[in-house]
C-alpha cells in the first residue's frame, strides 16, 4: 500500500481474524489494523496522517 510517499506491508492475523499493517520504509513504528479491505485502507491513511501530524507538532522529521 502507498500513501503520501509511505509504503506499508499488510498481513492477515489468523488468530485474531484481522489484517495488520506497518510501514516498511520507516524507522518509526507505525501500525494499523482492520477487518475488511476498506477498513485497512482507511486505517492506513489515518495512521499516516496521525504520524505526520505528530512529527509536525514535535518538530521531528518523518523517517
Amino acid at each position: 500500500m502507498h500513501y503520501k510517499g509511505f509504503l506499508a506491508a499488510v498481513h492477515y492475523d489468523v488468530r485474531d481474524g484481522i489484517s495488520c499493517g506497518q510501514l516498511t520504509d520507516s524507522f518509526d513504528n507505525v501500525y494499523f489494523e482492520g477487518s475488511t479491505v476498506e477498513e485497512i485502507e482507511i486505517a492506513f491513511r489515518e495512521a499516516i496522517d496521525d504520524y505526520l501530524a505528530y512529527c509536525a507538532e514535535t518538530g521531528r522529521q518523518p523517517s
